[in-house]
């Protein structure tokens, strides 16, 4: 059996993984922020060496695109600087440890799948601080760490873009959305998978894109969350992205590449459009009604 440690679990990915693991068996401790701050590299060190697992997962982060912009060192502190330290501590364990990242590492200007071994360009303090956190984990525990980048995340347990769009769909309340950034919906219970397909085959550390296939704009995306509702699609009306004014800049395009996952053997995510359907039911039971098991 597998003993699994998650930071960050009460999160929406962190919530879904721990489940995921928990049904299936597997020794799996979840730590929410209240349980350990990762930014104390002590207090971490504490809890790989206390806990023993084999693997650590880190799904804690600073999340907040926006905020990052005239925080960056909190956000470093939190994306970077505790990534090294966690790294440190399963290299001295003997863990794997699994790094959530996201596709802000790369500046959105390509018209192509970016790769997993493209050159990162972010250009957002948000993208910034997580690359720093990629370049520590590779850099201090190398055999020995998966980056797993992700993007547009939507789950039962959390707040997102089709939340709300779902909850403007049961008010019968029109929305403007954007459709010229264009991206990857991706259901966290599908990267809670991929993270234990990862580990389970002993793939090679490295880097892994765990984004559903296929593609969409946001605004793709709310006409077809409204449609598996049974409301009126018209409720979506399209825009710009230069109509909302942002610190942080949007990627126009965050449509990542699945390669590795082939060259493991291992089968990555299935279309976007099958999967939320596959997660809507979840999504309707509402976060404090759906269930933890999937």
């Amino acid at each position: 059996m597998t003993r699994w440690l998650v930071t960050g679990a009460a999160g929406m990915l962190g919530r879904d993984l721990t489940a995921l693991l928990a049904a299936g068996g597997e020794q799996v401790t979840g730590l929410s922020r209240g349980d350990l701050d990762i930014t104390d590299a002590q207090a971490a060190a504490t809890a790989v060496a206390g806990h023993q697992p084999d693997v650590v997962v880190n799904c804690a982060a600073w999340t907040a695109v926006d905020d990052a912009e005239a925080r960056e060192d909190a956000a470093l502190a939190v994306n970077g600087r505790a990534v090294g330290g966690l790294a440190a501590a399963c290299r001295d364990a003997g863990a794997i440890l699994v790094q959530v990242s996201t596709d802000y590492v790369f500046d959105g200007t390509a018209t192509s799948p970016y790769p997993e071994n493209h050159p990162p360009s972010p250009r957002t303090a948000y993208g910034r601080t997580k690359l720093a956190g990629e370049h520590a984990a590779l850099a201090i525990h190398p055999s020995g760490s998966y980056i797993v980048r992700t993007a547009w995340l939507y789950g039962a347990h959390g707040n997102s873009f089709v939340r709300t769009v779902l909850t403007r769909a049961r008010a019968g309340t029109a929305l403007t959305v954007v459709d010229d950034q264009h991206g990857q919906p991706t259901w966290t219970a599908d990267v809670a998978r991929q993270i234990r397909a990862l580990v389970t085959a002993g793939a090679p550390a490295g880097i892994y894109h765990a984004t559903s296939s296929g593609q969409t704009s946001w605004y793709g995306l709310a006409r077809e969350v409204v449609g598996l509702f049974s409301a009126e699609r018209s409720l979506v009306t399209p825009t710009s992205t230069a109509a909302y004014r942002r610190p942080a800049p949007r990627p126009a395009y965050s449509v990542l590449g699945h390669a590795a996952w082939t060259a493991a053997g291992l089968a990555p995510i299935g279309h976007w459009r099958d999967r939320l359907a596959r997660a809507f039911p979840s999504m309707l039971a509402g976060p404090d009604d759906a269930p933890s098991v999937i």
